[in-house]
């Protein structure tokens, strides 16, 4: 009798499947159990759905929920565009194009926490180099980080200048994948450069305009390092996201609304990335 031919190669999902269980599917079961509870780590109490209600009816963390959100559009938008337009200048004929490269690629590399305080440094009010060169220009710099106007847009920005070197080199894949004949063909038609950027490059990178957004919103959403290194979630709590109020609340012990925060966030995730990825892969178009 002759055995599946496809029978024999299922065994090896098991150990990557056990793995995957252990580590994301019960934990994540067991923190949907935890945010319907009042616990410690010697006491554990059922309340039902009160960790939710307390959490959307505190304004600090409905703030920080809001904030979230600002902050991850704001930060996956500025990747996407400042992405784009790089990679199209270093694809391009340009003197030095391969160091240019790792210039834009080398702030991905440098550690987050690094990063945070030395743009904490850079951004002081008084004595930080940004406020000093804005000085020498007639300008008076702001409050970077303390000024709550400013504090959640000023972290985005240094956010976006730690990873748009990361969307740089998708779109660069995404545009060197494109074929020649595309380019060459709208140039005997007449096609100028804008022509070309609008009808060829932008519909055919769109593979990468999808890994780029669905990227960055997944870490704009998720951000908690950069944000808690450089403001702590201050001025207030007028930079908390939802990172930084979960942090805040496993501090002082709440350990189960805390817990909630985290289910909040799995689901807002969740809720944003699948139909935006379903909707993006649609509007893809096939080489």
């Amino acid at each position: 009798m002759r055995r599946s031919a496809t029978a024999y190669p299922h065994w090896f999902y098991l150990p990557a499947a056990a793995v995957y269980a252990v580590l994301f599917i019960l934990p994540t079961l067991a923190s949907f159990y935890f945010s319907l509870t009042r616990w410690t780590l010697f006491d554990l109490e059922f309340i039902g759905p009160q960790n939710f209600v307390q959490f959307f009816a505190e304004p600090a963390l409905v703030q920080g929920l809001t904030n979230t959100l600002i902050y991850a559009v704001v930060t996956s938008g500025l990747k996407v565009v400042l992405g784009l337009g790089f990679a199209v200048l270093l694809t391009s004929n340009i003197i030095g194009r391969a160091y240019l490269r790792s210039v834009v690629f080398f702030p991905v590399l440098v550690s987050t926490i690094g990063v945070g305080i030395t743009f904490t440094v850079l951004m002081h009010p008084s004595k930080g180099l940004i406020n000093d060169a804005l000085a020498t220009l007639g300008i008076r710099g702001p409050a970077w980080l303390t000024d709550p106007a400013y504090a959640l847009l000023s972290v985005a920005l240094v956010d976006v200048w730690k990873g748009v070197g990361l969307a740089t080199l998708i779109y660069i894949a995404g545009i060197v994948s494109i074929p020649g004949e595309y380019f060459e063909a709208a140039r005997v038609d007449g096609a100028g450069r804008f022509a070309i950027l609008r009808n060829i490059l932008v519909p055919l990178s769109m593979p990468a305009t999808a890994t780029v957004v669905i990227l960055s919103l997944i870490g704009g959403l998720r951000s908690f390092d950069l944000i808690w290194a450089m403001t702590r979630g201050g001025p207030g709590f007028t930079s908390d996201v939802i990172a930084s109020v979960i942090y805040k609340q496993y501090q002082a012990g709440f350990y189960g609304l805390s817990t909630a925060g985290n289910v909040v966030l799995f689901v807002l995730v969740t809720a944003i990335v699948l139909p935006l990825t379903w909707l993006l892969r649609r509007r893809e178009v096939e080489l």
